[in-house]
């Protein structure tokens, strides 16, 4: 039982350690996304989640994503900027915000949306889904 413990203690702490690290990574990447960033009219055309590869990124893109998340679906987003039609990764929190069809204001760090604001007005936030017993609730 002492053994486990012991184990129990030493992968804590490892997983406490690979955290920080993980997490001043994550920081320094988001200070130089903050410096690249531009801001773009953009008229969006479609969006929606799919995997790496049929999203129709460069085939740098897709190589320098790591193995392990070539398969995941990830938000993206067919948007005319100028006169050329692109294709963009979306920050997860940003995705839903996204009007289709409408034209916004976003920055753009590289093909990847960070933000987005209303041209003309402010974005209309997604209504949430309701919860299978909150709906009953709501009844009585």
């Amino acid at each position: 039982m002492l053994i486990v413990l012991v184990l129990l203690v030493i992968a804590l702490v490892a997983l406490y350690f690979f955290g920080k690290k993980a997490e001043k990574k994550q920081a320094a990447q988001k200070e130089q996304m903050d410096a690249a960033a531009q801001n773009v009219n953009m008229l969006i055309i479609d969006k929606g989640k799919m995997k790496l590869k049929e999203a129709g990124f460069p085939a740098v893109v897709v190589e320098n994503t790591p193995k392990y998340l070539r398969r995941t679906k990830v938000p993206v987003v067919k948007a005319k900027v100028g006169p050329k039609i692109m294709t963009l990764m979306c920050d997860a929190e940003v995705f839903p915000l996204i009007p289709v069809k409408k034209e916004v204001k976003a920055t753009v760090s590289g093909i990847y949306i960070t933000a987005v604001r209303g041209l003309r007005g402010p974005l209309e936030a997604p209504q949430k889904k309701k919860g299978f017993f909150a709906r009953f609730k709501k009844d009585k």
